[in-house]
């Protein structure tokens, strides 16, 4: 079979962190600015249970601070960080507008699951956030949301049990780029679903997937996939 003429998805990565500190916003806008279809962002809680966008459990590597989140309330944060630092979710899903927003669940609890889903709800954006992450962190998703659009992260090559697809109803299996090619496109398709493959940053690699079918692509660098798409258009 040959290359796909479903349209692509482009994800930015936590922005675009190779030229923006990750997870602000202005790595945000300068992915959107470089043709991103989506963001795809990491949320956690301050100690008193503000979403705010984060990777890490700490402040350590991106802010030098050695401080655990949890036990940072947002009032510090703030100070901490700086006023152009570590955005609120609701802060982030206001910069971007009617941007697609894929929100990544890192040490998921059913608490921090809550506080997102909610913060979401508030914000008007649910029709425009998707969730991903480990299958114990979707099934909380699933239970605060049941409209919720979900990426089920998967890390094998064997797919989900119809138990678990049925709990969870993904639209999206959300693969490591390495584990995909055409055969696992053409199942997933033919099971219903979506296929998105992270975290991709060399043309070579974006130009397989998209010639293996896949719906969405996570990268690094948006502005190169963002080239390669459109000339895989042309």
């Amino acid at each position: 079979m040959g290359p796909s003429t479903r349209p692509v998805t482009a994800v930015a990565h936590r922005g675009d962190p190779y030229r923006v500190r990750e997870n602000t916003l202005a790595s945000l806008r300068s992915a959107f600015a470089r043709g991103a279809d989506a963001a795809e962002i990491d949320v956690r809680l301050t100690e008193d249970g503000v979403p705010v966008l984060l990777h890490d459990d700490s402040l350590k590597r991106l802010w030098r601070v050695d401080r655990p989140l949890a036990r940072v309330p947002l009032d510090r944060l703030r100070a901490l960080t700086g006023p152009e630092g570590v955005p609120t979710l609701a802060e982030a899903l206001d910069a971007v507008g009617d941007r697609r927003v894929m929100i990544d669940l890192p040490g998921a609890t059913e608490r921090s699951v809550r506080a997102v889903v909610g913060t979401v709800h508030e914000c008007g954006a649910a029709d425009r956030v998707y969730y991903c992450s480990s299958a114990a962190a979707m099934l909380l998703v699933r239970a605060a949301d049941p409209g919720a659009e979900i990426a089920l992260t998967w890390t094998t090559l064997a797919p989900p049990r119809p138990v678990l697809l049925a709990a969870v109803a993904p639209r999206w299996l959300n693969y490591r780029f390495g584990l995909v090619g055409r055969a696992l496109t053409d199942r997933v398709h033919r099971d219903g679903m979506l296929v998105s493959a992270w975290t991709a940053d060399t043309r070579r690699t974006m130009r397989r997937l998209i010639a293996d079918g896949v719906d969405s692509i996570t990268t690094n660098r948006v502005d190169a996939l963002s080239a390669v798409l459109k000339g895989n258009r042309t």
